[in-house]
């Protein structure tokens, strides 16, 4: 019995090891060199979906809207977008961390609005210079978010339960500093608000707007080109396996929601230039917009796919559905949420057909 195996071994091995002419000119066999480039082709296409998607949705938006509106789309038109939407896009970019890490964060917009209440209050009540106040707000809001991501790391507790109990907790906190809006009327807080730079004769961009690109050229180099970047993506894509990996999961999971607070209050000081107010109203379900413009963007809820590139469109689609409806002056405000929704599920089957995909072919 063990002559009989130890030649069908022997047979078998002698048989891989020496090309076969039925390997080498049968119609049956696929070429060995077609099969990685087809299933490469169709994982980048499965990887690239969502993002060409969305790209290909806020172009076409943008050239319905010049083919219905002349002159719709100008460059100021698209800084307008920027503009209008810097805040967003902000605190967007920390949300998306946070999904690509697997998890989700329903505070931002309750964290926004803490940020636009204790920073009037120090400016207007307290005699702060804008100068200290504000890195003493980005300090807070990366501390809060800090704390929540500790305790959904170390207790293994969901992160939507933490978040939520974030998101009450900074809007409490907001009406115990007051229940009325408080006006910042300081002169070079305003000067701040009101800058612009002059990008022509008839375009210009806020000082918001220029904080949230550069940041979120900052963000895609942190996502793509540093060792947290792709940490949060591991960690994502399966968390066991980035603990095998030896990588930080820890500290990852930590830093994620130690970013999306301090975007959270950098949106806050943003907003701050649009309103020149805090307020404990400010923001209210900015944290649905934010989640939205990520899932439009092409993240998936699942965690490690995704890019910071692919939420800048997602705002931007939300922002260009707005522009469109205000053009045309016929439809409701509401119009707007309606088409988001829409929006929403179609991008979630989308993933979940993206997700399905590599199981099927399997």
């Amino acid at each position: 019995m063990r002559a009989t195996s130890t030649s069908t071994a022997s047979s078998t091995t002698s048989s891989l090891s020496s090309p076969s002419p039925l390997r080498a000119g049968s119609a049956e066999a696929a070429p060995p060199v077609d099969r990685p480039s087809s299933s490469l082709f169709s994982g980048m296409n499965a990887k690239y979906l969502p993002l060409a998607a969305t790209m290909t949705l806020f172009v076409l938006m943008a050239s319905l809207g010049s083919m219905l509106y002349p002159g719709f789309f100008s460059v100021q038109v698209f800084l307008n977008l920027l503009i209008d939407n810097a805040f967003l896009i902000i605190v967007a970019i920390g949300m998306t961390f946070v999904i690509l890490s697997g998890g989700i964060d329903l505070s931002v917009g309750s964290v926004v609005a803490l940020s636009t209440m204790v920073l009037a209050t120090l400016v207007e009540h307290h005699g702060w210079s804008p100068l200290a106040a504000i890195p003493l707000v980005l300090l807070m809001g990366a501390a809060f978010g800090a704390f929540m991501g500790f305790l959904i790391q170390r207790y293994r507790l969901q992160p939507f339960v933490v978040t939520l109990a974030g998101m009450f907790l900074a809007r409490g906190l907001c009406y115990l500093i007051s229940i009325d809006s408080i006006t910042i009327t300081h002169e070079g807080y305003s000067e701040l608000a009101q800058w612009r730079l002059q990008l022509g004769e008839t375009a210009s961009i806020s000082l918001g707007a220029l904080i949230a690109v550069g940041l979120l050229l900052v963000a895609i180099f942190v996502a793509h080109w540093t060792p947290f970047g792709r940490a949060v993506y591991a960690v994502g894509g399966n968390e066991q396996s980035a603990v095998l990996m030896g990588l930080p999961v820890r500290r990852t999971l930590v830093g994620a929601y130690l970013l999306s607070g301090f975007c959270s209050a950098l949106g806050g000081v943003v907003f701050t230039f649009y309103m020149l107010s805090g307020y404990g109203l400010h923001a209210t379900g900015m944290e649905l917009d934010a989640i939205a413009a990520v899932v439009i963007g092409g993240t998936l809820l699942t965690g490690g796919v995704g890019y910071v590139a692919g939420t800048l469109f997602g705002v931007l689609t939300l922002g260009i559905i707005q522009t469109l409806i205000s053009f045309d002056g016929t439809l409701s405000s509401w119009w707007t949420r309606i088409v988001v929704g829409v929006l929403l599920l179609i991008f979630c089957l989308l993933q979940r057909v993206l997700a399905r995909r590599p199981a099927s072919s399997v």
